[in-house]
């Protein structure tokens, strides 16, 4: 194994010459520079990250804590970051908390452990205050992504839940809908309650009748949405929906199977409009009709906040960037009616 004591041997110089050029240290001259970077070149000499970071006291090693990996929305924000963070020599540590509160507890226990320089999450819910209350303590710089939890201050990026609900909800309006279920996650996450009550406001603008009984809430990754379809299908006929606003991408798939299996179909029996878009599905109809967030943007600007953080550029004042959503229409919303 290459040492920086063979780097040294071999370029001439002393191993503290060698290790000022890996940390890129300023009192080394150019040309210097340059011989023992041809040395490393040749030997092929890979640097031991834990050694450096004793020495500039950072790891250059990023973490991102993300929901669900499955969802097509995190697996674009976990590029972005990546590419961002490449560009400036950092490395992502990536871990995936399944919405589940305790394995959040668990992944921030140990990225305490591991000297990470900085945490990019988006949080299970109002739950991860305690979780993050550890960096805070810890004094360890952190991001938040896609939801925001009260009482905590950070620089965070989000997309416009509310408005992304609203032209979804008038899209359905303007095709003749007045029954218009809401499908939602659980109201302890920040994206779930903003899409609530843009989906009550919308109604009530449109001077349309807000029935709770066609509002429910399920995970955001759950499989299962039989039991909130078979209540819709049972109700008389006038309180019956004609269309499904679902919070999410996944819920608005398994929503359509479940409709399915009851004999209903998309959209000829019921309209159906998400947040979130996925990756073409072979032998999948109808595409769906959503409001879809940029989600590369999310992990891209997220790690440059971050990184600004950690070395110092960033401005005083916390910075919250709130990005809007594409509406695209396609065939699992219908005209019906009026």
């Amino acid at each position: 194994m290459v040492t920086i004591y063979d780097i040294a041997k071999r370029a001439n110089v002393s191993p503290m010459t060698v290790s000022r050029v890996i940390n890129n240290s300023k009192q080394i001259s150019e040309s210097t520079r340059q011989k023992v970077q041809a040395v490393i070149e040749e030997l092929g000499y890979i640097p031991n990250s834990a050694a450096r970071s004793l020495i500039s006291k950072k790891t250059k090693i990023l973490s991102l804590l993300i929901t669900d990996i499955t969802n097509p929305f995190f697996t674009r924000v976990a590029r972005g970051a990546e590419d961002k963070a490449k560009q400036f020599g950092y490395q992502i540590l990536l871990s995936n908390t399944d919405e589940d509160f305790k394995k959040e507890e668990d992944y921030i226990d140990m990225l305490l452990s591991t000297n990470v320089d900085g945490v990019l999450l988006a949080p299970t819910g109002d739950q991860s205050k305690k979780n993050i209350k550890k960096l805070i303590k810890r004094d360890i710089p952190f991001v938040l992504l896609d939801r925001e939890i009260e009482g905590i201050e950070s620089d965070i990026v989000l997309g416009d839940s509310y408005e992304g609900t609203r032209k979804l909800i008038e899209h359905l309006i303007q095709q003749g809908h007045k029954k218009i279920a809401l499908i939602n996650g659980p109201l302890s996450v920040s994206t779930a309650r903003e899409r609530h009550k843009s989906y009550i406001e919308t109604l009530k603008l449109s001077n349309l009748k807000v029935n709770h009984d066609l509002i429910s809430e399920i995970g955001y990754n759950k499989d299962d949405a039989d039991t909130i379809i078979k209540n819709l299908i049972s109700l008389p006929k006038f309180e019956r929906p004609t269309a499904i606003f679902a919070a999410n991408n996944f819920i608005a798939v398994n929503a359509i199977k479940a409709l399915r299996k009851f004999g209903y179909e998309v959209p000829k029996d019921m309209s159906i409009v998400c947040f979130e878009d996925f990756e073409p599905i072979t032998g999948f109809n109808p595409f769906l009709t959503a409001a879809i967030q940029p989600a590369y943007s999310f992990g891209y600007t997220g790690i440059q906040f971050l990184i600004e953080r950690i070395e110092g550029k960033a401005p005083k004042e916390y910075r919250k960037i709130v990005l809007s959503p594409e509406i695209v229409i396609r065939e699992s919303s219908r005209l019906i009616k009026k």
